[in-house]
């Protein structure tokens, strides 16, 4: 990340905390090192990990395409203008609505189950899901390609249900693997994409493999690359990747304010940022960077918690940190996946400004709630 101390210390005096703090020249990197290691690869972004408009601009700008799991997502890929073959529905249970959005805009969709062939508009394109049943290294809600989740098709039934998508007059592009987010070790994919390959032999040749994305922000991306577009070269397919996290995630950062500490069973630092504003920590047992804003003597440690009454609203555990006083400010890294994303308005507390860094000018990219905005649809009705 190119934005520095002083940087950040600028923009939480101009906007205020919490405040997300995106840094564009970050965001482009992470495009340009995926596009690096992937070559003529579709770049989908998985846009759950953060969907705001001004970053979606940006990556449509880029040539990028939209993979999307809500009506709402739809809304916004076509709100940048994301029409046809740059736009992916995804997801085990699509509405009729996503259904009718998707065949206007021209999307793609991903069929996650059998009994999804009979509910696509006519002459759909699609791919097929394939779960491959593995023991993935990351968090149990972010593994999506083990046996007991709720993804995709079987590898038996996958070969059932690209004829059955042919025989009811669609289009069957291919197969799509997402094995989950986060991923520790990259021989998961290796596994993936092994055992998609041996359905060659099932399916025949085919158009199109999505590979997902899921790829820790440290992986060796080249090394997957290879083993992706030997997948995809098993099926004689063009291969597509559909990366969320890694392209937002080290481009945004959450700045926080001491309001406070206290000292009983452990040491905390309390900040007035929490769970309503950064989820993964409680929901995923996250762990983020955090960098203390300030130079003071005297160390020692402390967990970081938020002001909302859950014993879970903790931001980090164990930190060592200079002695913390009232206004001191905290940068909390790679929070710009599923960070703003996930924030909620528990307790009726107002969701944090973002702004965007480029080339030195800040920009106001989603305005700080008020109460007000918060309650506006509740009156009236």
């Amino acid at each position: 990340m190119s934005l520095t101390p002083e940087h950040l210390q600028t923009a939480a005096h101009t906007y205020g905390t919490p405040l997300y703090v995106y840094d564009a020249a970050e965001l482009d990197a992470a495009l340009a090192r995926v596009r690096a290691a992937f070559g003529d690869a579709r770049v989908y972004y998985a846009m759950k990990a953060n969907p705001n408009l001004t970053l979606l601009r940006r990556l449509h700008a880029q040539g990028v395409g939209f993979e999307c799991v809500s009506a709402g997502e739809l809304a916004r890929a076509a709100r940048v203008g994301a029409t046809g073959d740059r736009i992916l529905v995804n997801g085990p249970a699509k509405s009729p609505g996503e259904y009718a959005t998707g065949a206007q805009l021209g999307a793609t969709f991903i069929l996650d189950r059998e009994e999804e062939v009979r509910l696509l508009p006519p002459a759909s394109r699609a791919l097929v899901r394939v779960n491959p049943a593995l023991n993935v290294s990351t968090h149990d809600h972010l593994a999506t390609g083990a046996a007991g989740s709720k993804f995709g098709v079987t590898l038996e039934q996958a070969p059932r249900v690209l004829d059955a998508l042919r025989a009811a007059g669609h289009t069957g592009l291919g197969l799509h693997v997402h094995i989950g987010s986060a991923i520790r070790d990259a021989h998961d994919f290796t596994a993936a994409f092994h055992r998609l390959g041996e359905l060659r032999a099932h399916t025949g040749p085919l158009d199109v493999l999505d590979a997902g994305g899921g790829w820790g922000l440290g992986a060796d991306l080249h090394g997957i690359a290879r083993e992706a577009r030997a997948a995809a070269a098993t099926f004689g397919a063009q291969l597509w990747v559909e990366p969320g996290r890694y392209l937002v995630a080290q481009a945004g950062t959450l700045l926080t304010r001491v309001v406070g500490t206290k000292r009983t069973g452990r040491n905390f630092v309390l900040v007035d940022a929490g769970m309503t504003e950064l989820l993964r920590p409680m929901l995923y047992g996250a762990t983020h960077p955090v960098t203390p804003l300030w130079e003071r003597g005297g160390t020692d440690t402390w967990d970081l918690a938020g002001p909302a009454c859950e014993s879970g609203d903790l931001l980090g555990r164990d930190l060592t940190l200079p002695d913390p006083q009232p206004g001191d400010l905290l940068a909390i890294h790679e929070a710009g996946a599923y960070g703003a994303a996930m924030s909620s308005n528990y307790l009726t507390r107002a969701r944090p400004a973002e702004v965007l860094h480029d080339a030195g000018i800040w920009t106001v990219i989603r305005q700080r709630e008020t109460p007000q905005d918060i309650w506006r649809a509740e009156e009236n009705v």
